[in-house]
């Protein structure tokens, strides 16, 4: 499982595009959670990290491994 520390997402809306942003990335087999108040989330499969990271930032958030 690979856990980021997401900084931006201030409402619900944020999360669902981080969320859909990390689903897309080829190696994702699922999206484990995304959650506002942690700032965090968790994804499963065998996906590139830098990866993740640019798909999230590319959506205008920030993003590096927890």
């Amino acid at each position: 499982m690979t856990k980021l520390k997401i900084e931006g997402m201030s409402c619900q809306h944020c999360v669902k595009a981080v969320d859909t942003a990390l689903s897309d990335v080829p190696g994702v087999d699922r999206v484990v959670a995304v959650r506002l108040d942690e700032g965090e989330a968790e994804v499963e499969g065998t996906a590139d990290t830098n990866a993740l990271i640019a798909a999230v930032e590319e959506e205008g958030y920030k993003a590096r491994i927890a």
